[in-house]
């Protein structure tokens, strides 16, 4: 069974070293799982039972497009109006514990491995329906509607069903879990996972206008982000600006999986 990295919240002891591998420059950012503490959680409105890490929201001069937030429900947690913008899409990616989620009428359980859409202006509500904490990531973005292409609908899937595409000439070291049709151009934000066997690189310095969220879902590798290497584990966050080179080697011993957020599909505003 594939297990997904959560934060454990928490607090260093007081005879610990500052060895953090925290860093932010101005084309990226490095959150380490071990900075995700009790200290910086946030508590939103018409949410209880909840905390969220904010781990990207929008910056002028640095990633623009979206924000993400791990969310923790305890047991019976939730909201009945999780969301105050109407302007914002979401997805959601459940990594423990199972939640019950409505939207327009529609109604689905999520467990660890499970995806869902949420329009923008959609009416949904979600709540932890088990006995132990819930988590989820929380992907937000300002929809931007294109005149001739209805919006997309609401919809789930799951790590275990969604469509694996293999990268062409890597027997399938390196392949990508795609949630969202990337055919289908109403999305303008898309949430895949990518996994690396050990050993299986990404070798080419992507330079591109999308901006990423990357979250470690489990393994470990080595990250080339613009000029520098850097190592990240399960529980790490990578942020990037646009146009941030980067590339990556899975250093093993079992797969290199990361939950990938970018913006796709839409000419570049002026």
């Amino acid at each position: 069974m594939t297990r997904y990295h959560s934060p454990q919240g928490g607090h260093p002891s007081q005879d610990q070293l500052l060895t953090g591998r925290a860093v932010f420059t101005a084309a990226y950012a490095v959150i380490p799982g071990g900075v995700m503490r009790d200290i910086v959680t946030n508590a939103f409105p018409f949410w209880d039972g909840a905390r969220g890490w904010v781990l990207a929201r929008p910056l002028s001069g640095f990633a623009e497009t979206f924000s993400q937030t791990i969310m923790e429900l305890a047991p019976g947690g939730g909201s009945g109006r999780p969301e105050t913008d109407p302007r914002a899409e979401a997805c959601l990616f459940v990594t423990e514990g199972t939640v019950s989620l409505s939207c327009d009428g529609a109604e689905a359980t999520l467990e660890p491995g499970g995806f869902a859409y949420l329009p923008a202006g959609a009416a949904w509500t979600i709540r932890n329906t088990g006995a132990a904490r819930a988590v989820f990531h929380w992907v937000r973005k300002a929809y931007q509607a294109v005149e001739g292409l209805e919006r997309p609908e609401f919809f789930t899937s799951s790590d275990a069903t969604a469509p694996k595409v293999e990268m062409p000439g890597t027997e399938g070291r390196w392949a990508t879990t795609r949630f969202i049709d990337p055919a289908d151009l109403r999305h303008d934000m898309h949430l895949n996972i990518v996994t690396l066997q050990p050993g299986a690189a990404i070798p080419f310095l992507e330079t591109h206008v999308m901006e990423h969220g990357l979250y470690v879902l489990e393994g470990k590798g080595v990250y080339r982000l613009n000029s520098d290497w850097v190592e990240v584990e399960a529980g790490d966050f990578m942020w990037l600006r646009a146009f941030c080179p980067q590339a990556c080697y899975a250093g093993g011993p079992g797969p290199f999986r990361y939950l990938l957020y970018k913006d796709v599909n839409r000419l570049p505003q002026l």
